[in-house]
Parts: C-alpha cells; sequence; structure tokens
C-alpha cells in the first residue's frame, strides 16, 4: 500500500518512517508544521527589523529621501526577477518530485541554485557599488556623505542617513546569509535526489526545503519597493 505523502508501504511500514510517528501521513504534517513554525520565527526576525526601519523613516523622513537617491533600481529589479524565477523552478522541482520525475527534479534543484547564485553575485556588485562611493557606515574612510552638485542638502541628513544604510546593510545582508543558506540546503536536496531516496510517495524534504526558499523569496519581494523604490521616483523617471 502507499500513501501521497510517504514511501511505498511494505507489511503497512516504509523504510522511511519514523518510529515516533504512526504513519507516513502524520510524518509529512508533523515535519511541514515545523517548518512553518521556524518560518513563523523568520517572520518575527525580519518583522523586527522592518518594524524599526519604518519607525526611523517617519523620524527622518529628509534623510530617507536622500538615501534613496543612492540605491540603484537596477540592481533591486535584477534580484527580483532572479528570485521570482528561482520560485518557479522551486515550484518545478517539487512537482518533479510528487511525479516522481528523478531527472526533472535534479535539473530544477539545479536551476534554483544557479538563480540563487546569481542573486548573490548580483548583490555582491551592489555592495562594491556602495564600498567604492565610500557608502558604507561604520566602516573608518569609507563613510561620505558630504554634500554634492546633484544632492545640495546631504550634509545635513549625514548622521541620520548613517542610520537609515545601517538597516539596509542588516535587512538585505541577513537576507543574503538565508538565501546562501537556502542555496546550501539545494545542494543537500540535490545530493539525495542523485542517491534516489525520493519518489512520487517520498518528498517530505524538498516540499519543507520549498516552502523555505518561496519564504526567502517573498521577503525580498517586500525589501525591493521599501529600500529601492519609495523616495525614488526622480531617479526612475
Amino acid at each position: 500500500m502507499a500513501d501521497t505523502h510517504g514511501a511505498v508501504a511494505e507489511h503497512g511500514h516504509s523504510k522511511y518512517l519514523r518510529h515516533h510517528f504512526d504513519d507516513m501521513e502524520q510524518q509529512f504534517d508533523s515535519a511541514t508544521l515545523g517548518m512553518w513554525v521556524f518560518l513563523l520565527t523568520e517572520i518575527m526576525f525580519f518583522g523586527g527589523m522592518f518594524g524599526a526601519y519604518t519607525v526611523y523613516r517617519s523620524m527622518y523622513p529628509g534623510a530617507f529621501a536622500s538615501t534613496s537617491l543612492h540605491m540603484n533600481p537596477a540592481f533591486g529589479a535584477a534580484n527580483t526577477a532572479v528570485l521570482i524565477v528561482s520560485s518557479l523552478t522551486m515550484a518545478l522541482a517539487v512537482r518533479s518530485a510528487r511525479l516522481g520525475s528523478q531527472k526533472a527534479l535534479q535539473i530544477f534543484l539545479i536551476l534554483t541554485m544557479i538563480f540563487g547564485i546569481a542573486f548573490l553575485v548580483i548583490k555582491g556588485f551592489e555592495y562594491h557599488e556602495h564600498w567604492v562611493d565610500n557608502k558604507v557606515p561604520l566602516i573608518s574612510g569609507h563613510w561620505d556623505y558630504s554634500n554634492d552638485a546633484e544632492h545640495p542638502n546631504q550634509a545635513q541628513y549625514a548622521k541620520q542617513a548613517q542610520i537609515l544604510f545601517c538597516f539596509y546593510f542588516f535587512m538585505t545582508g541577513f537576507h543574503a546569509v538565508h538565501m546562501l543558506v537556502g542555496v546550501g540546503i539545494m545542494i543537500t536536496i540535490l545530493t539525495m535526489a542523485r542517491r534516489g531516496i525520493f519518489s512520487k510517495d517520498y518528498f517530505t524534504p524538498v516540499e519543507i526545503s520549498g516552502l523555505y526558499w518561496h519564504f526567502v523569496d517573498i521577503v525580498w519581494i517586500f525589501l525591493f519597493p521599501l529600500l529601492y523604490l519609495i523616495g525614488n521616483a526622480r531617479k526612475l523617471v
């Protein structure tokens, strides 16, 4: 016999069934619930940063507007497109696992990893641009927010802008760490897939890994307009 969430059962038991579960369906539901609980803690983690960023933005609206002009929407848009496509390939990987298509599963996992690495590479170029422009706060010699012809009122916002740039690097930096962890998870899942562990009757690790990947993508969907688009309308026109 078989069920929709586990491996084929032999004599009522599956080789993937852990001893503390009654059946594979219960094991699948427990694993999924555990991932959702973990993601809830991640929501609280990022939610705290979003909340603090919103407070400081309301306290220093002029500084916020000036820092927005130093963000590069092209980098943000490119990374948004990369992550949207990666969510598609991740969803297709889960579908392939459910259908028992081993070759397709491995292909989509590899593509998902490639897009994840592409995101990190683009983010690296963006950080390098801020480093060259001396827009990295808290590091001696790499913070310069003085007046120039394009932004004549920057000097008065120097201290407040440093706070907001700190939020930018903290929020995007922690997101990048989560993406790096996601790539590591995909490598692990790919290794398991190449060993032939997954089938249409057992795909729980792929399913819950997909939940994590989609969560990281969704967080970026909120970061992109908050950091790159709001207050940057003049640069986009």
